[in-house]
């Protein structure tokens, strides 16, 4: 038996303070009934979410596995695309459902994680684990010093105040130049919209680390990579989790 909210989250549904709201909002059942908090479940208990069965047995395989994809630009994040674009669920290996850490859009490369530990998803993606995601990025246009202390210090989007929390020069000439920028959270275009924000366009960007996970630089686009069990321990540890 184990808490109603924990087994939701490490299906990949959602993160357990996620899962609490819903229990508190009565948007819960556990065998037909209205969940309530602190109510404890088996993995094979019939759970629904607004009246929608969901399943708490699709991770729950006993080896957490981490698998690093260099996403290509032009492959979408979703499982689907109405305009039947590449997906990077058809670039996975089929042996284990698979939940993607984070996302890209449609114009970004680079990194990619998927897991088969939801708990480790959630705890990966969510905000107060303050994980470091490093970009490089070529920006079109005269950047000068006091932009790039603009980037640190921070700008108001209109989702709310965003910056890096670090950038560096990578070289190139003429209008192109290259960078390397870190951030701590995963909005929606975040690195796009800061530079934008100062007038620049981005004209390429690649995820090149999350954590202290880097993007090989064997690994060809849109290849897949297991990660050792050495470094699935560490990410574990880095959120809290055992082996």
């Amino acid at each position: 038996m184990e808490r109603l909210q924990k087994l939701i989250a490490n299906a990949g549904y959602g993160s357990r303070r996620w899962a609490e709201r819903l229990i508190e909002q009565g948007r819960i059942e556990v065998n037909n009934k209205t969940a309530s908090i602190g109510d404890q479940c088996e993995i094979t208990d019939k759970v629904k979410i607004d009246g929608r069965k969901i399943d708490l047995e699709r991770y729950s395989e006993e080896e957490t596995k981490v698998l690093i994809l260099n996403k290509q630009a032009g492959v979408v994040c979703s499982n689907k695309d109405e305009e039947g674009r590449k997906s990077v669920y058809d670039l996975l290996p089929k042996e284990s459902r698979w939940v993607m850490v984070g996302r890209l859009d449609l114009n970004t490369s680079g990194l990619l994680l998927f897991t088969n530990n939801g708990n480790l998803a959630n705890k990966l993606m969510h905000p107060s684990s303050e994980i470091d995601r490093e970009y490089a990025v070529r920006v079109l246009g005269q950047v000068e010093q006091e932009d790039l202390q603009k980037l640190t210090d921070g700008i108001e989007l209109e989702d709310g105040f965003a910056q890096f929390n670090r950038v560096t020069t990578g070289g190139g000439e003429g209008a192109n130049r290259w960078y390397k920028v870190v951030l701590k959270e995963g909005r929606k275009r975040e690195v796009r919209r800061l530079w934008e924000a100062l007038g620049f366009k981005v004209s390429r960007l690649i995820r090149v680390r999350f954590g202290e996970i880097r993007l090989p630089e064997n690994l060809k686009a849109n290849q897949t990579q297991y990660l050792k069990p050495g470094q699935v321990s560490l990410l574990l540890k880095s959120v809290g989790l055992s082996d």
